[in-house]
């Protein structure tokens, strides 16, 4: 490859994520619903026909914004399954996935939509790179189950980990949604967020280890 070339790839790869981190700059402000190409275009500064040389439509560039999600979601559950035994890496992941949605709203919405949608018949490279990435957040999980499995903190009749991965994300996912979407209700219940994430994080540690106080 020539210099030119090299540079000129260089220059494309800088612009597309320009537009990436302007999409999600709105995406955070004004909501998903709120993201138009023509918004998009004002805030990259670029045309509206650039755009589509970068992404085919709105749904690839969100396919893109989820594979970003996932990959930091990713990191956090490795960052947090980093020490202790199994039920601990499982209660820290837990945490960290309950901190990723605080922190970063946009991105758990963005995670939201796309595993609650039909998976579309056709996204290419795109959609293969954001499964991928949705299956390396998984595997967190599952290593973490099966250390528990090993060291004894998690119990033996919990069936497949992938299984178990797959019934845990459902179940926080859902408090995470309780808790974002629900929060005036939940307060006229007399009940605070923090305290429902605690109770988040016991149920679990009851359901999955050998011994939950420990």
């Amino acid at each position: 490859m020539s210099y030119l070339t090299e540079r000129r790839e260089t220059e494309k790869e800088q612009r597309r994520l320009e537009i990436i981190e302007a999409a999600e700059r709105l995406y955070a402000t004004q909501g998903w619903n709120g993201l138009t190409m023509d918004q998009l275009a004002r805030e990259a500064r670029l045309s509206r026909a650039l755009l589509y040389v970068y992404f085919r439509d709105r749904n690839d560039l969100h396919l893109v914004i989820v594979t970003r999600a996932f990959g930091l979601l990713q990191q956090r559950f490795h960052t947090a399954a980093a020490h202790g035994c199994g039920a601990d890496k499982i209660e820290a992941i837990g945490r960290a996935y309950m901190a990723f949605a605080h922190e970063f709203p946009h991105y758990f919405d963005a995670c939201a939509r796309f595993q609650a949608a039909l998976q579309p018949a056709e996204g290419g490279d795109t959609l293969t790179a954001c499964a991928a990435a949705g299956d390396a957040v998984l595997a967190e999980v599952v290593q973490a189950l099966e250390a528990g499995r090993a060291d004894g903190s998690i119990r033996p009749d919990l069936g497949a980990s992938m299984a178990t991965a797959l019934t845990l994300w459902g179940f926080m996912h859902g408090t995470l949604q309780l808790m974002t979407t629900k929060s005036a209700a939940l307060a006229r219940q007399g009940l605070p967020l923090q305290q429902l994430a605690d109770q988040a994080i016991l149920l679990l540690r009851h359901a999955l280890c050998t011994d939950p106080a420990a």
